[in-house]
Formats: structure tokens, sequence, C-alpha cells
């Protein structure tokens, strides 16, 4: 299963993939590469949203013609161990069919402020689809408050096909707003923005090709 899913990946960020199968393979040989979660990385705006090592980045492809829309954290372990945290205060939804999928809303973006942007959050849940996201955000979810450091749930391989799961992950973007209120749809990068300086991390594939993301090299995010 775990080699399916490098096969998607393809040789379009080869380094990148290799480095995620020797992380899942053997993540204690590599605790360089780790962050945690409830970090912050230089004075970036976000906490780290989980333990891991973030594998894959935003803009890398993954097949010709696919850009990724986010970062993707491998926390190392099975399935439902690894919590998961809010990243930032805002306004947590979860839409009534989502088994492994969380979205919260920023009503004012920290770094262009009066901008309304969005936190999505994804793989929580098993291959079956059993969702690790915590009690108190069940399906059909609005609106609540969190504050950031908040446990949303635990990293999971959820793909939608039990037959083809994805390594222990969560994939997390950072969605524009559609300007009425809503969050536009996530599967395509123009939708989103690139988490680099609200993270305080080199996350841009195209302007990071092989440096490992790890708060020794956080950046200062552009103001």
């Amino acid at each position: 299963m775990v080699a399916a899913y490098f096969l998607l990946r393809g040789a379009h960020n080869l380094r990148r993939s290799l480095n995620v199968r020797e992380w899942i393979r053997n993540p204690q040989a590599h605790p360089d590469w780790m962050v945690r979660a409830g970090m912050h990385c230089g004075n970036a705006p976000f906490l780290i949203p989980t333990d891991g090592f973030i594998g894959f980045l935003w803009d890398d492809s993954f097949r010709p013609g696919h850009r990724h829309q986010g970062i993707d954290i491998f926390g190392g372990t099975s399935p439902g161990q690894t919590p998961i945290i809010s990243a930032y205060d805002g306004f947590l939804t979860r839409l009534p069919d989502w088994k492994s999928s969380l979205i919260l809303r920023i009503p004012n973006d920290p770094l262009q402020p009066g901008r309304q942007i969005w936190l999505y959050y994804t793989h929580l849940a098993d291959a079956e689809g059993a969702s690790f996201i915590v009690p108190e955000f069940p399906p059909g979810t609005v609106e609540v408050f969190i504050k950031s450091g908040t446990l949303l749930g635990y990293q999971g391989n959820y793909s939608g096909d039990p037959d083809q799961p994805v390594g222990v992950h969560l994939h997390f973007s950072i969605v524009l707003d559609d300007g009425k209120g809503r969050f536009r749809n996530e599967l395509e990068i123009r939708n989103t923005l690139d988490p680099s300086p609200y993270l305080g991390l080199p996350l841009n594939a195209k302007q990071n090709p092989d440096i490992i993301p790890t708060c020794a090299n956080a950046a200062q995010p552009a103001r």
C-alpha cells in the first residue's frame, strides 16, 4: 500500500518521495527532520499543527499537471496516534459528510489584515473512514470558536479507498475566501496560499528543492 502511495508521487519530486519513504520506515533515525506541534518557528503567526516530518510542500508536483495545494506532515506513527492541533484562533466547521476533514475560518489574516482565510485539515481517519476527529467536533459542526493549540484529532491514512490508503499524515493548507464568506475549492492551488510565511518555514517547492523544513531553517514572515 505504501509503495502505491509513492508511485502516485512519481519522479517529479523524487528526492522528497525518497525522504518520506525513509522517514516512514525509520523515523527514529532522523530526529533532526522533525517539527513539533505547538512550536512557533521564528515570529511566524501560526503554530506547527502536528508532530512529524514535513515531507511534501506547497506546489510540489506528484504527476504531470498536478500542483500540491498544501503541506503533508508525516507523524511516523500508526493511524490515530499523532495529535493534531489548531494552528491559530478561529471558527471551526465540519461538514456533515466529512469523515476526515475540518476547516477553520480566520476572519482576520495575520499577514494581510482585513482578509479572511481558512485552514483546512484532512486525513484524520483510518483507511476505512473511521474518524480520528475528537468527539467535540461531530459531523455538522458549524462555526465553533476554538483557540490556537486546541486538540482537533489524530493523523490517519484515509484516502477514500480502503484498498489504497495513504501514508499516515496530516494534509494542511491555507484556503482563500470566495468573497462571500465561504471557502474556495481547496483542490485547486490557485485557491490556496503559500504557507511559508505563516509557519516561518521554507515550504514552497519551487523555492525549496532540497532543504528539509525545520525550525532550524525558520524564516521571518513577510509583512
